[in-house]
């Protein structure tokens, strides 16, 4: 008998790190993406990448300043000690909004003059000029003469002065203005620039916050950076290969792999690094940004949360979140909820089919979307555990019995003075969204040779067919007709597991189940 190979060697876990040099002086793992920077870099001269919260944006920001003042020590070993000039360095205006929270033009435009003074600390010159625009073209001018090279400029976060204040939208609109202030200065600076690189989480149009700068290239969507943050399966299974013993694989890649930006599929690091560090699975990500607004404006809209996972959208669509027009399929995508699916080339443009990244995201987002809905935060953690032990025990009797007490539960002033009860898709969101909470297999307007059913659920080792119909007040039995008549138990009869139709009527009167037949088919 073989002896068992030693264990690999683990490394201390770079939670919440974005430095370079402390990752790598101090013995983190680290993730080499210092090949794919200077392909970028190799690219073009004005770039902008947005990307989720917590994705690693700041460190590639990082690589980029250590790449370009020369610290090649730092690279012993990755992709860039061979590939990069180390006998030519270039001063670094440095800018990032990462830090406090700014709630006025007045103090944004403060704030970008403490950072444009601590960069002409660092780099050795005082500007003259005292507005914020005249400040930052006169700071890039005089490095470029001071160093005897060109300046890179790298801004990290600049979007996130107008995120802060999405809910108050006149003030988001003082803070685009001043940021678009800032920026438009890099386009008359070209002759005193090397290379320019903005990142963030969203992604504005060019009109609203880059007016002129049209040489910016957006590379969010471009298949060859899909991968330039985050973590791919590769990653896990070499860099991160001291971790995965007493962890399940398959169940990291379905918790938190999926987000694709039209190529290489990666993880969230900080997920994966929390799940490394706590050995156990969690909605790590999910839980650091309660998206209270997201959730408000999904509700407000009224989004059928059953279309959630397969929305259609082109890309012009998904670039045009501003403050004016804060479009919900934009705002789920740059978030990170909602990540690339499908891709379909029509005349003229992409279109893209959005879904859930992973189960992190599919049963946080909508364990959210349900307190909303129900209008009781409090409530819906007990029902959701019930809904789990219902399912786990085949009990059809008690899912009726369920979901009739929670809709009896929820107080009539509520229904009345809530907007979202007022649309025909809301109980079948409702429905929807406590079994996506729990992140089982749903099938929504799952296809069969005879139509359509609105929703199948793979759970308890059984199948779960539910049609779902609106009524004014007594059922008419139409909605367990349509699954007989149509056949839909076939698609799923060679599973050999039992299969329960389910015909839910909901009345616009009782504003409750009055319908509810069901009938199952034995193994």
């Amino acid at each position: 008998m073989s002896p068992a190979a030693p264990a690999l060697p683990r490394k201390k876990l770079p939670v919440g790190i974005q430095n370079l040099r402390e990752i790598r002086e101090q013995g983190h793992y680290y993730v080499d993406k210092s090949g794919l920077a200077i392909d970028l870099l190799n690219s073009g001269k004005y770039f902008f990448l947005s990307r989720p919260r917590r994705f690693g944006k700041s460190l590639l920001v990082d690589t980029f300043k250590e790449l370009f003042e020369g610290n090649r020590a730092l690279f012993e070993g990755l992709a860039a000690e061979t590939r990069w000039d180390w006998s030519h360095r270039y001063p670094v205006i440095r800018i990032s909004f990462a830090d406090g929270m700014l709630q006025s033009r007045t103090e944004l435009d403060t704030r970008i003059h403490e950072i444009l003074q601590d960069n002409e600390m660092e780099l050795g010159v005082q500007a003259q000029r005292r507005t914020v625009n005249g400040r930052f073209a006169e700071l890039i001018r005089l490095v470029h003469e001071h160093h005897g090279a060109p300046a890179v400029v790298l801004v990290d976060e600049y979007d996130k002065p107008i995120l802060d204040n999405l809910t108050d939208p006149a003030r988001a609109a003082e803070m685009r203005d001043g940021l678009r202030n800032l920026y438009s200065v890099l386009k008359g600076a070209d002759p005193h620039l090397k290379f320019v690189f903005l990142t963030g989480v969203s992604k504005f149009s060019k009109v609203s916050i880059f007016s002129g700068l049209n040489q910016l290239v957006d590379i969010t969507l471009d298949p060859r950076w899909s991968a330039l943050c985050g973590y791919t399966d590769e990653d896990i299974d070499t860099v991160f290969a001291p971790e995965l013993p007493g962890l399940d694989r398959e169940e990291i890649r379905r918790w938190y792999n999926g987000y694709n930006w039209r190529g290489t599929s990666v993880y969230n690091p900080f997920d994966v690094l929390r799940l490394f560090d706590r050995r156990e699975f969690h909605p790590y990500w999910f839980e650091t940004g309660t998206p209270t607004f997201l959730v408000n404006l999904l509700a407000e809209r009224r989004i059928f949360t059953p279309d959630l996972g397969r929305i259609v959208a082109s890309e012009a669509l998904l670039s045009t979140f501003d403050v004016d027009t804060m479009q919900p399929e934009a705002l789920l995508f740059q978030a990170g909820y909602l990540t690339i699916g499908q891709v379909r080339a029509i005349p003229g443009r992409m279109e893209f089919t959005l879904k859930y990244p992973n189960l992190e995201v599919e049963a946080s987002l909508n364990d959210s979307l349900l307190k909303r809905y129900m209008g009781d935060a409090a409530a819906s953690e007990a029902q959701i555990s019930r809904l789990w032990r219902v399912l786990q025990a085949g009990d059809v009797a008690a899912l009726r019995e369920l979901f009739q007490a929670f809709f009896a539960s929820i107080p009539n002033d509520w229904y009345r003075n809530s907007p979202i009860a007022q649309f025909e898709g809301y109980w079948a969101s409702v429905f929807y969204s406590h079994f996506a909470a729990l992140g089982l297999d749903i099938r929504v307007e799952d296809s069969t040779n005879k139509g359509r059913i609105d929703m199948t659920v793979l759970a308890g080792g059984a199948v779960w067919v539910f049609e779902f119909k609106v009524v004014e007040l007594v059922p008419q039995g139409k909605a367990i007709a349509q699954i007989r008549d149509r056949g839909y138990a076939d698609k799923y009869r060679g599973r050999g597991e039992p299969i329960h139709l389910i015909g839910v009527e909901f009345s616009r009167v009782d504003r409750n189940i009055v319908g509810f037949e069901v009938e199952t088919l034995a193994r």
